[in-house]
């Protein structure tokens, strides 16, 4: 997961290098200068939509749905692993937020857990109770919906971990690591896009 973080950095340098040494937009980067100097109003580039250092957790979420509450899927401490799991199965999906008493958050079971705390150890799913294997509420890493999304991929990538819930207070949905890389190569091609567009436009 380091290496995709490498990546993402080469990339966004490898974006910056190419689009400054384009001889027609380093000609209209330096006449917008000389133009601003002057005090001449100037057209800019698309300001649409969000660079990777202004892309948040929140819009990952928007992205998957999250904005709806409830749309989040999780379990019980009481619940068993083996419908846990089932659960995790039906959905596609890696992990599940746990909820211990009033609804607050417990921790979390991914499929990691399941394998190195059942299979590996040749526990039944059937007769162990989730809150045995789960990562405590204690030892959980988390991110709040304003977290920058390279911020998170670094957190996630630094602990080996690959699902982090979203916490303002209370649990506001969950990301992965597809879920952030997705994001970042998207943000990557829509800015390349754009940057193409600009480039057409003014030459």
């Amino acid at each position: 997961m380091q290496g995709l973080v490498q990546g993402v950095r080469s990339c966004q340098e490898t974006l910056r290098v190419a689009i400054l040494r384009h001889p027609h937009l380093r000609d209209i980067i330096e006449r917008r200068k000389i133009l601003s100097h002057s005090g001449c109003v100037t057209s800019s580039p698309p300001v649409g939509e969000k660079g990777l250092e202004n892309l948040t957790v929140a819009d990952v979420l928007v992205t998957k749905g999250e904005e709806k509450v409830g749309s989040w899927l999780g379990c019980r401490t009481t619940d068993t692993v083996y419908d846990a799991v089932k659960n995790m199965a039906q959905n596609n999906i890696g992990s599940l937020v746990v909820l211990g008493e009033r609804e607050l958050i417990a921790g979390i079971i991914t499929e990691r857990d399941y394998l190195r705390k059942i299979t590996a150890q040749g526990r039944s799913s059937k007769y162990t109770r989730v809150g045995e294997i789960m990562t405590d509420e204690n030892k959980l890493i988390t991110v709040a919906s304003d977290t920058n999304i390279l911020q998170a991929l670094k957190l996630m990538t630094d602990n080996h971990i690959r699902h982090v819930p979203v916490i303002d207070g209370k649990i506001a949905g969950i990301v992965s690591m597809v879920d952030v890389v997705r994001a970042v190569v998207e943000q990557q091609g829509r800015e390349l896009k754009r940057l193409n567009e600009f480039i057409k436009g003014e030459c």
